[in-house]
Formats: structure tokens, sequence, C-alpha cells
């Protein structure tokens, strides 16, 4: 099973702005939807893991603009776990124009694993074991090698 999620979505005139191009806030809330894909790809859900007594707050973000995302653009949501340790977790993002394979932006996350306490802990169970297999996975597929990239697409100015 390849531990790497992909969510389409289609861009809503709520998320542009004045400029007609998508919002930049709204890239990290498509990095969510690809991160909790991918948990319920690996077998279990935020809810689960809530219930378990342990959250993932986001304690770094970040985020690459490199071409604009357009009212009615379908995208594509690629997400996969580039690092793991017992008690952190770093997803990397890219998001990509369907029409046209263009990267439009890349990221990170970085989550640092809570109880319900809110203090440090540790992953734990099932957690720990398929978010272990998934960061291996990660180490042996490299994520460029299956990204259609934007060299391919002739670039034009102003679009």
């Amino acid at each position: 099973m390849s531990t790497i999620s992909e969510t389409t979505l289609r861009v809503r005139y709520a998320e542009t702005d004045q400029m007609a191009v998508v919002y930049h806030s709204n890239y990290l809330i498509w990095f969510e939807v690809g991160r909790v894909e991918l948990l319920r790809k690996l077998g279990f859900t935020y809810v689960e893991m809530e219930q378990d007594g342990l959250n993932l707050p986001v304690v770094e973000a970040r985020c690459r603009y490199k071409h604009p995302a357009r009212y009615d653009d379908e995208i594509l949501v690629r997400c996969h776990l580039a690092q793991m340790r017992p008690s952190l977790l770093r997803f990397h993002y890219e998001i990509i124009r369907k029409a046209d394979g263009r990267l439009l932006s890349e990221g990170e996350t970085t989550h640092v694993v809570v109880g319900a306490d809110m203090k440090r802990t540790h992953l734990t169970g099932k957690y720990l074991s398929a978010l272990h297999a998934a960061a291996e996975d990660a180490t042996h597929h490299s994520t460029s090698a299956t990204v259609p990239h934007a060299a391919k697409v002739p670039t034009q100015e102003g679009k």
C-alpha cells in the first residue's frame, strides 16, 4: 500500500480573493484535508486518536506558493509523512492543478504528540506502528519521482 494520500478538490468561489486567486490561508486548510485522508488511509482517524487521548497540534507550518489556483480549478492535494518520531510528525504536501499537472504550492506541517492534558507524550500501539511504516515507505519512495512538475508545462507570464 502506498502511503501517499491524494485527494481531489474543486476551488470554491469563497476561497478566492479580490484578485480572483485562492487566498493564501486556504492552502493550509487543504493541507489538513490531505493529512486527515492520509491518516484514514493508514487505518484510523483523528477522532479515534482523540478518543484514545492523543492529539496532534500544529507547531510549525510552511507553504511555498509557486503558481496561483483560481476559482473552479480542480486540484490534487498530495500528502505523505516526511518524518516521524514517537512524539513528533512532519507531513509534506503538494497542491497540483489537475488540468495541466502544474505544481501550485508545496509545504510542510510539524506536529507534536500531546495527551488530553496537552503535555507532550508518545504515540502508542496501532498509531505508532502505522505511522512508522508510513515514514519508512516515504524514505524508500521519493515523492518527487511521482509528481508531475511544472517544468514540463510551458509557463506564461501573468498566469
